[in-house]
């Protein structure tokens, strides 16, 4: 032990002296006052952008939508002007981001050799294009540890016909609560889910579903699906080919006569087609990322993020400008940008890398971000050592009391006490806002710490802070536009962003992460 000891000491002693050059350096930055390069932040010039960002010329932003690709042509064309290089080493600034609007899917299913129209024997919202010889029926599709209807059959990449409802003993007792109480897969909303995560466990294509006491339900939702031609935006890369469809009396009858009396799992000698084509629109969007390069730890990075995209023209033809919501975040990341790239050019740091990180989707369900976390991180999530999320950080909240020089902080503690206190004593060297936590509250009932794209990054176990300013009478309306915005506050809040960046990307060690999500 006293060998190891000796040598462990040795070691660090070695290390610390090869290092001490970069440890001076960094204290050396550190000491420099960064409050002439903060100033270069301006109130004139986060107004000449926004009133670009936020004009009518960009048609609300929506994603994927042709406004939206000016905005990104002007974000893109501000960084070539700063020359601030893109992340991604071919030059490209953009990320593609691969969406899909969800539409209804057309086509029928033909059971030995008699054709069903979807709408009327059927419904699903899924693509579904195969044929079998057979299909596999098992029962109740319930899979659990005590019991399970999938028990010895070989399910694989075949179609199973399933049906809602549970079994019960002799005793007319639920075999899986053993009593008279129904389990969550009697649940009509949980137990559909449930049985398609049980096929798809054991390795099924897709489910047949007949609930024939819900069936108009969900023919009632397909029918408002079908008149409002709307669907949910999702990411291309969380789709897969697995399929639920749900059938009518007629057609489960069709397959299977006896199914309302018959529960035994069994292979069923029936020809089926499902020739059901998907309705999905692609949609065409981009994340643009830009960097400056850490000097002495390029390789450990600080993201400050907001999203570019809001949610275009109203159908009355009104444009939602979306000054606020986030032209002010937007607006503020290019102010950033410009600020620490003053400083580089001044050789003044920052020590680890800072990426500048415009996200689309976001209005969308954090579409963008979950993109760039869950699919294709353009840097190692592990060496990201913080995310500075701002989203609406232009106006002040008419429900607030107090002083107007706030700013909402939600996030700061959940993952790093360090980066809550840095954030705390940054505030009050250089800037002195009204720190609010309202909304980092745990059961705070908007949730906010999960409606921005920080989430993405703190579900990785990322720390994080989101700027916000909360919420007013011109949220997601025409009415949010650029002279409703207070550019004194938004100057202020911009400055803090930068000086809390600074300390970050400045200070000896990498953010401690004591509290596990």
């Amino acid at each position: 032990m006293k060998k190891l000891l000796l040598a462990s000491s040795i070691l660090a002693f070695a290390c610390n002296s090869s290092q001490q050059a970069v440890t001076d350096k960094t204290t050396a930055t550190m000491a420099k006052d960064p409050s002439p390069i903060a100033n270069t932040i301006t109130e004139e010039e986060l107004k000449n952008h926004l009133y670009t960002y936020a004009s009518d010329e960009f048609e609300g932003r929506e994603t994927g939508k042709p406004g939206q690709k000016k905005a990104i042509a002007y974000l893109v064309s501000q960084y070539k002007e700063m020359g601030i290089p893109a992340l991604k080493e071919d030059g490209d600034y953009l990320q593609k981001v691969p969406l899909a609007v969800s539409k209804l899917p057309t086509g029928s299913i033909v059971v030995n050799q008699k054709e069903f129209a979807i709408g009327e024997d059927f419904i699903t919202f899924d693509k579904a294009v195969l044929n079998r010889d057979n299909l596999v029926y098992v029962g109740y599709g319930i899979d659990t540890e005590s019991y399970s209807d999938y028990a010895g059959l070989d399910v694989k990449d075949k179609i199973v016909l399933v049906k809602f409802g549970e079994p019960k003993n002799s005793e007319n007792n639920y075999i899986l609560s053993g009593n008279t109480e129904k389990s969550e897969w009697s649940n009509m909303s949980e137990s559909m889910g449930l049985r398609l995560e049980a096929a798809i466990k054991n390795g099924a294509a897709g489910i047949l579903y007949y609930d024939s006491a819900n069936y108009a339900r969900f023919k009632q939702y397909y029918n408002y699906m079908k008149t409002n031609n709307s669907g949910k935006m999702e990411l291309k890369a969380t789709k897969n080919d697995n399929f639920i469809i749900l059938l009518n009396t007629n057609l489960a009858k069709s397959i299977l006569p006896n199914i309302e009396t018959i529960a035994e799992p069994q292979i069923l000698e029936t020809k089926i087609d499902l020739r059901i084509k998907s309705g999905d629109e692609a949609v065409d969007s981009e994340n643009i990322a830009a960097i400056i390069k850490g000097k002495s730890k390029p390789n450990e990075y600080l993201i400050l993020s907001s999203h570019l995209d809001h949610i275009g023209v109203s159908a009355n033809g009104d444009i939602n400008n979306g000054a606020d919501d986030d032209g002010s975040g937007t607006v503020a990341l290019l102010e950033l940008a410009q600020a620490f790239k003053t400083a580089a050019d001044k050789g003044e740091g920052p020590e680890r890398s800072i990426i500048f990180l415009h996200v689309t989707g976001e209005e969308k369900g954090l579409l963008g971000s979950k993109y760039y976390t869950d699919h294709e991180p353009l840097v190692p999530l592990e060496n990201t050592v913080a995310n500075l999320n701002i989203d609406m950080i232009g106006r002040i909240d008419p429900k607030r009391t107090g002083d107007r020089n706030y700013i909402y902080l939600i996030g700061s503690d959940k993952l790093s006490t360090e980066l809550h206190h840095l954030s705390e004593a940054t505030n009050k060297k250089y800037t002195q806002l009204e720190l609010d936590y309202t909304y980092n509250d745990e059961n705070d009932p908007n949730r906010f710490y999960y409606r921005s794209d920080h989430y993405n990054f703190a579900k990785n176990n990322i720390p994080i802070i989101f700027y916000f300013n909360g919420t007013h009478a011109d949220y997601h309306r025409p009415s949010d536009t650029p002279d409703k915005i207070n550019y004194d506050l938004l100057k202020n809040r911009t400055q803090l962003v930068f000086y809390t960046a600074w300390e970050i990307a400045n200070r000896p060690n990498r953010l401690v992460v004591d509290k596990i999500e």
